[in-house]
């Protein structure tokens, strides 16, 4: 039997957005999952400023770091690699993150691992239900994303089935509720809401679900259109909004679309299992009516705890021990940041040789 102690000790950075995570794993056993939130500097602009983000993320890094470590109760030194979100993200605020990845292991002598954000965000299942099936069909749904993915290996194959053609679904929450003065992010209230609501009370439009419209790819614009005329028509008539119903009815659309899709992949795809991943993996109705769907259909579901679903540093560590555990390439000191890295590339490698000068960096007063 293995030793725990031989599986890789990687510690994670993610900066996409407004959340600095550090995470620190060992195999697929979480050590360590800190988060910085700069959510509440965003709320009075109703969304994510990313120069504000940038700067937070300056503010946080160190300390968050500190944090982690002390939680999980290693040394810097212990670790096997340092794996850090490379893209896709907002450029100045992974930037921030890449910059302090590069930074430590390179003081400590250690492989640097860029990963990519969504692939992450399948990954981080690991550190709940165990190893993941191969192939693994993963629905992610966040503030910027709307994706089905079909992996064979997560560490190096990952296909896009589908995707968003223009509004998220987190971003869609976030508007419907500044349209209905919930302040923001708009997931988590709009939730709260829609518990107390009627999902049926109004029928608001499913978006790409006609026989003719993509099988996978999701649209969200026009139904944000559909609820926000449908609130403006109510004010302008004198009459109350049900902010309960229009919530509940709102989110019924959404996760009825994403549901749906979710399953017909799996069954087209052969899949008998279904991940999802991302923020709005955290919404309740969304759980409840997948794991309906997938027990009808005879799928089984995977969904992380909430806390993993948003972005965290555990994810992107998850994703480098990985990287460690099967002998992916590390990647290059002159990695960068790129806020559209395609899912289709789960990490960026470098040269074979490309950590060897790292070992003439001198090991005295070496962070710890």
């Amino acid at each position: 039997m293995t030793d725990v102690r031989d599986e890789p000790l990687v510690l994670g950075i993610e900066t996409s957005c407004d959340e600095t995570g550090v995470g620190i794993v060992r195999g697929t056993t979480l050590l360590a999952d800190a988060v910085a939130s700069s959510v509440d500097e965003h709320a009075r602009f109703g969304g994510v400023v990313p120069e504000v983000a940038s700067r937070a993320h300056l503010e946080a890094m160190v300390p968050t770091i500190d944090r982690a470590l002390k939680e999980a109760g290693v040394s810097a030194r212990d670790l096997d690699g340092i794996a850090v979100t490379a893209g896709p993200g907002l450029a100045g605020a992974l930037l921030v993150g890449v910059s302090a990845a590069k930074a430590y292991a390179y003081a400590l002598g250690k492989p640097l691992y860029g990963v990519n954000h969504l692939a992450s965000h399948i990954c981080v299942d690991q550190l709940e239900h165990g190893a993941l099936p191969e192939p693994t069909m993963a629905l992610l749904v966040s503030g910027g994303h709307s994706s089905l993915l079909l992996s064979t290996d997560i560490t190096s194959d990952v296909r896009p089935l589908g995707a968003t053609i223009d509004d998220a679904a987190g971003e869609a929450f976030d508007k419907i509720a500044r349209v209905l003065n919930l302040g923001f992010p708009g997931g988590p209230v709009i939730d709260r809401y829609a518990r107390e609501g009627d999902p049926e009370a109004i029928a608001f439009p499913r978006g790409l679900t006609g026989p003719r419209d993509p099988a996978y790819d999701f649209s969200f614009s026009g139904l944000k259109t559909s609820v926000a005329r449908w609130i403006e028509a109510k004010r302008a008539a004198g009459e109350e909004v049900p902010v309960r119903d229009v919530s509940a009815s709102f989110q019924e659309a959404v996760v009825d679309v994403l549901t749906r899709k979710a399953v017909r992949a799996c069954k087209d795809e052969g899949v008998d299992h279904l991940m999802i991943g991302g923020g709005v993996a955290a919404n309740s109705r969304l759980r409840a009516l997948a794991q309906e769907r997938c027990e009808t259909a005879g799928i089984r579901l995977r969904v992380p705890r909430p806390k993993l679903c948003t972005d965290n540093g555990a994810m992107v560590a998850a994703l480098g021990a990985e990287m460690v555990a099967r002998g992916r390439p590390a990647s290059s000191w002159d990695l960068s940041a790129d806020s559209s890295l395609p899912v289709t590339d789960p990490h960026v490698p470098g040269t074979e040789h490309s950590h060897d000068h790292v070992h003439e960096v001198s090991k005295e007063n070496l962070y710890s």
